[in-house]
């Protein structure tokens, strides 16, 4: 049973902070993982020490330990502010030290074995437009699955998209992604939908927009038909896009705009990226070792 403190605090996070349902889950998930590690035990129990202990002993890396933490001081600064407790006992501590990472990416020849999908039935179809405009445009995923009829624009050749911030942008599209995303709308799409009316693009068979967990499952499903051992994820192809393109010679600011980074000292991670393939690289000249 979930503390009533809990509760009461992803009430308000929900109504009064108005957060997303992605974070909104996020703090929940880790709220119960902790009471969890304590038995259950109310969290207003809870001392630094204890606290501390937690963070030492869970098996997380360290960005999940960092998030652990951020979910704990805004949870207590809650109860502080509604005199539930007198202090909060994770102020103190300090967010372990997060190595950044760098983003899983495909290689170029993954992708072309991901796109080769055998399309015999609708979903088929379905599946190749969305995956070839997952990697030609590098848009998130839930851009991907918010997108509506009216922000294809064939004429033109592009497709707005709303990101971040409701912040729109427009980017360009390949003659291949148009072409599959034509073959789709126009051949496939009412066979999904049957007698069902939906603006947004890509469907499921309840008529349905195409959720997160739908996408991720047939990306699975294809990784493993194509034998791509990767661990990978919806956003693995937007790194791929933004990749492939520095590869292969774009503009760090193009790539920044395509993407609708706000700043570039986000998309600059993609240099690292690159930075790494070129040593690998030259790993392989031929005097690299005596």
């Amino acid at each position: 049973m979930i503390d009533e403190n809990i509760n009461k605090y992803l009430d308000y996070l929900k109504y009064e902070r108005k957060l997303s349902i992605n974070t909104y889950e996020s703090y929940r998930y880790n709220l119960i993982k902790i009471s969890e590690f304590f038995n259950n035990e109310k969290l207003t129990n809870l001392t630094e020490d204890d606290l501390r202990t937690f963070l030492y002993q869970t098996k997380e890396v360290s960005k999940t330990k960092a998030h652990y933490l951020t979910v704990l001081k805004s949870f207590y600064d809650y109860l502080v502010d509604n005199n539930i407790i007198t202090s909060n006992p994770a102020s103190s501590i300090k967010s372990p030290k997060i190595e950044k990472e760098l983003p899983k990416f495909l290689t170029e020849r993954e992708v072309d074995d991901l796109l080769n999908i055998k399309l015999t039935k609708p979903i088929d179809y379905r599946n190749k437009a969305m995956l070839e405009l997952l990697y030609a445009t590098g848009m998130r995923i839930s851009e991907l699955l918010n997108l509506t009829l009216s922000n294809y624009n064939e004429e033109d050749a592009t497709v707005k998209v709303m990101g971040k911030g409701s912040k729109e942008r427009i980017i360009p599209l390949s003659e291949i992604t148009i072409k599959y995303l034509n073959v789709y709308i126009n051949e496939y799409r009412h066979f999904i939908l049957k007698d069902k009316i939906s603006n947004y693009l890509f469907v499921n068979y309840n008529g349905n927009r195409m959720s997160r967990q739908g996408f991720f499952k047939i990306l699975k499903n294809l990784c493993d038909e194509c034998g791509i051992k990767k661990e990978i994820s919806p956003h693995t192809l937007r790194h791929s896009f933004a990749t492939h393109l520095l590869n292969n010679g774009a503009d760090l600011r193009i790539i920044q705009e395509l993407l609708g980074h706000e700043n570039i000292e986000t998309t600059e991670i993609y240099s690292h990226l690159s930075n790494e393939k070129l040593k690998e690289d030259y790993t392989k000249h031929p005097h690299y070792e005596e």
